[in-house]
């Protein structure tokens, strides 16, 4: 049997069938369970400023997705893994209804991480990402029950159990993925983005290292001479809410523009760190 095929027969065994040429399969956003159905989004949130309008994606596209983002109440405060604040909540806009987990895993280029991944699950693909170590972590061998052993840069796979593709064995995936991959990793995986004035929804302003940071681009808007503003959000160190950041020069769109820094509540950016996923 091809692992194309077999990654197929494992997603039906969730996917509930649909009519043919009615995507999509499963409802947008898993994690909030029984609570998917019609919430804030980031687009009801944030007009784009004067003179901008929202840029027009395709549907089913990670952009399209990003852009329907639940959001938690208005005035939601950040709070880290450990369900204590922040203490400084300055930088939040408003905080996307997606759960950190109760460890010190989902930082910032694990952020970004989750929201590819809960993507391509919910377009019916299996997510693959890579350890700093180099070695692939695919959902799909981690459904068919291996497990990556890792001992210092040294990483095998050991077989097991299959497990299933639920989304609790994706959160459980994802957690593998989040201990041995980081910003350096994720920057390896994106491909540069030469312009930075070319920037789409769904790229990565990241700098790889440690400490690095990642923060990943949910809406573009554009003025009549193509010029673009963006929504911005992160998580940051230690794991704490997913949050839409706030411009530290006012509003919470930034411009972006050739040659000049991208400077955020917590981290300054060059152009040339901006990234994009390679499909």
């Amino acid at each position: 049997m091809s692992r194309k095929i077999a990654i197929g027969l494992l997603l039906l065994l969730v996917m509930p069938t649909a009519a043919p040429g009615t995507p999509p399969l499963m409802a947008p956003y898993q994690w909030l369970g029984d609570r998917n159905g019609p919430s804030p989004s980031l687009e009801q949130a944030f007009t784009p400023p004067p003179n901008y309008d929202r840029v027009t994606l395709p549907t089913g596209s990670f952009g399209a997705w990003l852009r329907q983002l639940p959001l938690k109440a208005d005035g939601a405060p950040i709070l880290l893994f450990n369900g204590q604040r922040r203490s400084d909540q300055t930088g939040a806009a408003a905080i996307i209804d997606i759960d950190v987990g109760s460890r010190d895993l989902q930082q910032c280029a694990d952020a970004v991480i989750r929201l590819r991944a809960e993507y391509l699950y919910y377009s019916g693909k299996m997510p693959a990402f890579n350890f700093t170590s180099g070695d692939r972590a695919d959902f799909a061998d981690w459904a068919k029950g291996k497990t990556a052993k890792v001992d210092g840069n040294r990483v095998t796979w050991v077989n097991g159990p299959q497990r299933d593709v639920s989304h609790a064995s994706l959160r459980q995936w994802l957690d593998t993925v989040f201990t041995y991959a980081g910003s350096l990793s994720l920057q390896r995986e994106l491909k540069p983005v030469a312009d930075i004035v070319a920037v789409q929804p769904g790229d990565v302003l990241i700098q790889g290292g440690s400490p690095g940071h990642a923060i990943i681009v949910l809406d573009v808007a554009r003025d009549a001479n193509n010029q673009p503003t963006v929504l911005l959000a992160q998580s940051f160190m230690p794991a704490q809410s997913i949050h839409v950041l706030r411009n530290p020069q006012g509003g919470v769109w930034f411009a972006l523009k050739a040659g000049q820094p991208i400077v955020t509540p917590d981290w300054r950016f060059n152009p040339s760190d901006l990234r994009r996923f390679a499909d």
